[in-house]
């Protein structure tokens, strides 16, 4: 097997948007074009048993959300596709922020009546400040929704991207007829009847062609003559050199739910997404054909299958092979570990591999060494960057609602946290747990998942509390520091690293704090800024 073919044909992305915009069930289709499973699954119908595939916490099922990050892998065309399908809900950003440091490239979900939305306009932000390559997908087409060029104008403006349409509807809602793919020049036809088959594609190079009419009829055959006049003289050419270093946004218009657009999609993306690039580490940039192995761990996920206790990390393998049974350095530990059952997935199901490449994500099942952000290399110490916790910014205290359970709470609580799910925060004072979280949704996550996984059960109390801050202090045994946590000693709490953490009860907390103390440093992230 060739180390560089097989980079060559790995395809590592994400998909992001707003909740509810159809992430999830364009996952499940590019599953099924993929050939890797053989009926999808409808994401929102409760009366379907069948859900969908990358959503496997029973929560997920039971609301119609993504709550956690899946991987799902298959095979496309001689490629090996990467699927990391995100969280949608706002709450659970700091997952997908994360995630995206794992990526490749990224497909944007938009949904054609709602535009562009706020979650969405924040996760592109993060692409743009990465130069991660970004395609477009407007989704839901079959419904009523916004003018195509309204919504190309609206995602260049709100999301400051530079796009050109790659396919274009004709028609809109109930007026759908089907979609022109600009890029292989040819017509494919919405019947509306069928979610499971494939549509037929009518190849058509030149639109002046009477037969045009008769395919569309008279009104739609003009209107899509004008409209790609239009696109042609608005929108840059596709290029894509501009497209792999992020200053340009190919756009694809279709509705996932009823499998359309989606081939055109899928094709056209194994063809011009990137292969696995280099990622930055603090010492170099690390090569994806380098023979030495590395990867980081980007999320852990505890009880992926509620029966066996196991907790997984997933690692994003950045260069070199990585082999079952070999010894690897952890470099925050600084001790070789070696795996016998590494982990492929497809969504909840996994198999076993023998070797992966760079672009690959690999679970290992972890016994409590690893932590997000954490490096694996052949022996190389290497730190990749940019993997931080964010401030919460929901606080609660957490109580054991059944005493007999405190064992099983404690470590619900402890593996929870090493997810990243939320953050746990001890008070000095007293000794109470907070838990501190990104939004409100995930104390009923983590409240679910403690009595259905591990069997114990909490409530929890409010705590009024408007930032968490990691402190450092240039000198610990100044005057200053010692005054500060002398005052301040009912705010202080440690994280689960044990770093120190003010929790300021409110803004003016915040900079009264900050003026009166200026040799004590207050960050936002648990990451010291390199």
């Amino acid at each position: 097997m060739d180390f560089e073919k097989e980079i060559a044909r790995r395809r590592t992305f994400g998909i992001i948007s707003h909740p509810d915009a159809g992430k999830t069930t364009l996952t499940e289709k590019l599953l099924l074009f993929g050939g890797a499973i053989q009926e999808a699954g409808a994401v929102k119908s409760n009366k379907i048993k069948k859900s969908a595939t990358s959503d496997f916490m029973e929560i997920e099922r039971q609301r119609g959300i993504s709550v956690a990050t899946s991987v799902l892998a298959f095979n496309y065309n001689n490629q090996k596709i990467n699927i990391l399908d995100t969280p949608g809900h706002k709450d659970f950003a700091e997952d997908t922020f994360r995630t995206l440091t794992a990526v490749d490239s990224v497909i944007v979900v938009i949904d054609v009546a709602k535009g562009v939305e706020e979650q969405t306009e924040k996760l592109v932000e993060v692409c743009r400040m990465r130069n991660i390559p970004m395609i477009v997908f407007i989704n839901k087409l079959d419904r009523e929704g916004k003018d195509a060029f309204d919504l190309l104008d609206e995602v260049e403006q709100k999301l400051g991207l530079t796009v050109t349409p790659l396919s274009f509807p004709i028609g809109m809602g109930y007026d759908f007829k089907g979609i022109y793919n600009i890029y292989e020049k040819n017509i494919n036809l919405f019947s509306g009847q069928s979610k499971k088959k494939i549509e037929d594609v009518i190849a058509f190079e030149d639109l002046s062609n009477p037969e045009l009419e008769k395919i569309t009829g008279e009104t739609a055959a003009n209107e899509l003559r004008d409209n790609l006049e239009l696109v042609d003289g608005v929108y840059p050419e596709f290029d894509k050199e501009a497209y792999l270093s992020g200053a340009l946004q190919p756009v694809f218009f279709g509705s996932a739910l009823n499998n359309f657009g989606v081939r055109e999609l899928l094709d056209c993306f194994v063809q011009i997404a990137p292969a696995p690039r280099p990622k930055m580490a603090e010492q170099r940039l690390v090569q994806p054909d380098e023979k030495d192995f590395s990867g980081f761990v980007f999320k852990i996920h505890a009880n992926m299958d509620p029966k066996h206790r196991d907790r997984l990390a997933f690692i994003k393998i950045v260069s070199g092979t990585f082999e079952r049974n070999t010894p690897y350095l952890h470099v925050r530990h600084g001790k070789k570990l070696k795996f016998s059952s590494p982990n492929a997935f497809f969504a909840e199901k996994k198999e076993i591999v023998d070797i992966s490449f760079p672009g690959d994500i690999v679970g290992l099942h972890d016994t409590g060494n690893f932590k997000i952000g954490d490096t694996l290399t052949s022996g190389e110490e290497l730190h990749y960057k940019g993997i931080p916790s964010f401030s919460p910014e929901h606080f609660r205290y957490i109580n054991n609602a059944d005493p007999m359970k405190a064992k099983q709470l404690n470590k619900g609580i402890d593996q929870l946290m090493d997810e990243g799910v939320a953050q746990l925060f001890t008070l000095e004072m007293n000794g109470r747990k907070v838990i501190g979280t990104v939004g409100a949704l995930q104390y009923e996550v983590i409240q679910y998942r403690l009595e259905h996984e591990y069997g114990a059960k909490c409530t929890y109390e409010n705590f009024p509390v408007h930032k968490a801050c990691w402190v450092d202090s240039e000198e610990p045994d100044n005057e200053e520091f010692k005054e500060f946590k002398r005052v301040k000693q009912k705010y202080l709490a440690t994280d689960k690293q044990g770093q120190l953490v003010f929790l300021a009860d409110s803004i003016f907390s915040l900079q009264m704090t900050q003026q009166k103390y200026p040799s004590v440093k207050l960050r936002f992230t648990s990451e010291k800024e390199s």
